[in-house]
């Protein structure tokens, strides 16, 4: 017999910090997998929900990334200045879409064409923050790209990358590449990168890509 879901609720709630993440301590009343409740206490994080954005050149077979300083890989004891894909926050009346093509252009200078939605929203990790990152692929053109590029207002410094594919393949594969929406956007286009030359190429030709 199927059992009924497990539900949880919010007790209460106290905000402890309001800068540039929100934090709260929560009071959750729980179910138990075993039966009965319990009262769970966090403290969890908000930022909004975000967008990653992978552009990519099917013809030169080439990614862009970006390189920028990542505070939380320096607390960690990480080298603090990491190649990932474009990312960005989402305004709440704004698309992933949307979204992508805009961050893409402030973070490279490059227009991201045919976007496409590989992801509408993952958790990035749903025991400590609300927040959800969109994922996008979509074409560029690296023969245009290079530069330092970003919002000075926002101390943004990020310099455009442009991977071989086969180097960026292998750096996903060898765990060279340690930001997780950056993993999956590698693993989404090594499934989908043939199919996408494909097209590009018959569309080129003039052909039908089916």
């Amino acid at each position: 017999m199927k059992r009924a879901p497990l539900t949880a609720r919010i007790h209460s709630s106290r905000r402890l910090s309001d800068g540039f993440l929100k934090l709260d301590r929560i009071e959750f009343d729980t179910d138990m997998h075993a039966g009965g409740k319990q009262l769970v206490v966090r403290e969890i994080v908000h930022r909004g929900h975000a967008v990653g954005v992978l552009g990519y050149d099917p013809v030169r077979d080439e990614v862009v990334l970006i390189n920028e300083f990542r505070p939380g890989c320096l607390v960690a004891g990480d080298p603090p200045f990491t190649d990932n894909v474009v990312a960005g926050g989402m305004s709440e009346d704004e698309s992933p879409l949307d979204a992508a093509v805009r961050e893409m252009l402030e973070e490279t200078g490059l227009e991201l064409r045919d976007p496409v939605l590989a992801h509408p929203g993952a958790y990035v990790s749903s025991g400590g923050t609300t927040e959800k990152i969109a994922l996008v692929v979509g074409f560029v053109d690296t023969s245009c790209a290079g530069g330092v590029h970003g919002n000075a207002d926002e101390s943004e410094d990020i310099l455009t990358v442009v991977v071989p594919w086969q180097e960026f393949i292998e750096r996903v594969r060898g765990a060279q590449i340690t930001d997780f929406k950056t993993l999956v956007a590698g693993y989404w286009l090594a499934e989908h990168r043939e199919r996408l030359r494909s097209f590009v190429r018959h569309s080129r030709e003039g052909g039908d890509p089916s």
